[in-house]
């Protein structure tokens, strides 16, 4: 533990309570949570009532028909459990398909499309560890649907830069563009047809419920993926050239499965499996374990120069081996093996970065060799990013905790026709190489980069944290996790601490671009920074002072002892905490 303890003041105050507390990434949807666990709900009906709520108040970064990675710790046993809360190809959808009628492109529109996995997500947390009905935990949603919310300054600017895309659509047009213009700041922005199809699994829940919660559920799982909810979006894609079916709809199941963890110094970190880029938080640390971290300074250019090598040793495995381990041989034991870090950690050259990503590690299967496309002269970060993702967490006041990144906005992709649903365009992060891990199979999940996580300090505290930012989100989210543990902030200062981020291996998001040594820097960190990066083969660059680019990483910090709470809501985005 570093002994240095004075850091800057954040510009909000650290949220603090001794029972309970929801952060997520907007205020209403943090409310709605507080309101269930003063209502005596626990931090799962919480979590999900205030996931939900996002996917209408956030449009532009979530879907309810998109994806929601959950991690849960119920306190009780301890165990921590993953709902992957992510979909499948089609079945008509493979790399030959792609190839064939697309130049071997995924286009933007349905054809990215695959099976919604949110809604399932939601409802299995709720009946494995929650005591709401879908009912109950909508009802927020089905209220800032129904009756509108006031549009705020992300939402308004993305919207505004991305109206040439909601044009294409007549469907999402008559949503994001009413009247045929952008909705301005303060303008009270309706989703009429959403809040009908959340209405109408809460409808279907009580009436064929018969009065039992957990049948109630299946109920409402039912009317989404094989009642009139599926039938809207098959029809839909059957007018439009898309490729969901009935059976892609009413086959899946999202997957409940154990997390992947690895003990960093005195904490226990967990995270998803390989189907999304989880692992890459814990190679990080795996790696950054062998330095001495403290030594070097928080934010010294020796310091960002030997995360920022450790964060490109560990996006070279996700390249390499990461994907839906049904489909692919992933070495998870090996890639999470401390003497194995010890070799990648053998590679950082102090004084010399990597010029692009690392080769990754030589290890059972057969990794993909190939590096990427670097993105033409002139692409900025932010071309590179796909419009992202949001997250929520939740502690209660027995120590349950709930940590979940839904994702999937509107911006490339249109609304089925009378429901206000967009179906989950994950395919963006797919290959059509199949020789890659993450390529398209028939019924193949994508490799996700929305990964929510947890640590533990045995004794001390339980955390979820997570963030949105596409292939930011673990860079932000480790950056942060030191931030906390390594040099002692609360959580709001550790949130608001400038951050930097490579983006030096290839975009998760098609085309799969990357920017070879980038490395971008908020400009809150010293001046002398940039300057001595450049000067070991970095393409360092200076962010402004404060930059969505650069995450927007919520957490909740529950001391295991006295029972005290605290929270991190990141100013970068529109991110709010509520908490007793």
């Amino acid at each position: 533990m570093s002994t240095e303890t004075a850091h800057p003041a954040p510009w909000r105050p650290c949220l603090r309570g001794t029972r309970h507390m929801v952060v997520c990434g907007h205020p209403m949807a943090a409310q709605a949570g507080l309101a269930v666990l003063e209502g005596g709900g626990n931090a799962v009906d919480a979590g999900v009532t205030a996931g939900i709520a996002l996917g209408v108040l956030e449009p532009e970064y979530v879907g309810f028909a998109g994806v929601a990675p959950i991690l849960v710790r119920m306190a009780a046993t301890g165990e921590v459990t993953t709902l992957s809360g992510l979909g499948p190809w089609p079945r008509a959808a493979s790399c030959e398909y792609f190839r064939e009628h697309h130049a071997g492109v995924i286009p933007e529109g349905l054809k990215r499309c695959v099976v919604p996995g949110a809604p399932d997500a939601w409802i299995t947390a709720l009946q494995r560890f929650g005591t709401f009905t879908f009912g109950e935990a909508a009802s927020a949603a089905i209220r800032f649907a129904r009756d509108g919310f006031p549009v705020y300054s992300i939402l308004a600017h993305l919207i505004r830069e991305n109206r040439d895309n909601y044009a294409r659509w007549p469907t999402s047009a008559e949503v994001f563009l009413p009247g045929g213009d952008p909705p301005r700041v303060g303008d009270l922005f309706v989703q009429s047809d959403l809040a009908g199809s959340l209405q109408y699994l809460a409808d279907e829940e009580r009436a064929k419920g018969g009065g039992n919660r957990l049948a109630g559920l299946r109920a409402a799982r039912d009317a989404f993926y094989r009642g009139d909810i599926a039938r809207a979006i098959v029809r839909y894609h059957r007018e439009n050239d898309g490729l969901m079916t009935e059976k892609d709809l009413a086959g899946f199941r999202a997957g409940v499965e154990p997390p992947v963890r690895t003990r960093f110094r005195d904490l226990e970190v967990y995270g998803c499996g390989p189907w999304c880029q989880g692992p890459m938080l814990l190679q990080s640390l795996n790696i950054l374990e062998g330095t001495s971290l403290g030594a070097m300074g928080h934010n010294t250019p020796d310091y960002l120069h030997t995360l920022a090598e450790a964060i490109k040793l560990a996006a070279a495995d996700r390249d390499a081996y990461y994907g839906d381990p049904k489909f692919v041989p992933v070495p998870m034991d090996a890639l999470l093996d401390k003497g194995y870090a010890a070799e990648r950690l053998a590679m950082i050259r102090d004084g010399e970065a990597w010029p692009d990503r690392p080769p990754p590690g030589v290890l059972d299967g057969i990794p993909w060799p190939g590096q990427g496309a670097p993105a033409p002269a002139g692409v900025s970060p932010e071309a590179l990013s796909a419009a992202d993702t949001s997250y929520v967490c939740a502690v209660d006041r027995d120590g349950n905790a709930f940590s979940a990144t839904p994702s999937d906005g509107s911006t490339n992709h249109p609304l089925v026709a009378g429901t206000g649903l967009f179906c989950s365009p994950r395919g963006i992060s797919a290959w059509t190489d199949p020789g890659h891990p993450c390529s398209v199979a028939p019924g193949k999940r994508p490799r996700l980069t929305p990964n929510p996580a947890l640590a533990v300090r045995e004794g001390d505290f339980v955390m979820p944290f997570g963030t949105p930012g596409g292939d930011v989100q673990t860079q932000a989210m480790l950056q942060v996790l030191l931030n906390a543990t390594l040099w002692d902030m609360d959580l709001q200062t550790a949130v608001e601490m400038p951050r930097m981020a490579s983006y030096s291996f290839p975009s998760s998001f098609w085309p799969h671009e990357s920017l070879p040594g980038r490395l971008q820097v908020e400009s809150r960190m010293d001046r002398n920074v940039v300057p001595d990066l450049t000067a070991r083969g970095h393409d360092a660059r200076w962010w402004p002072d404060w930059t969505y680019l650069a995450g927007s990483v919520c957490a909740v910090r529950r001391d295991t002892t006295t029972g005290v709470l605290e929270g991190g809501a990141d100013p970068r985005r529109a991110a709010y905490g509520a908490g007793w």
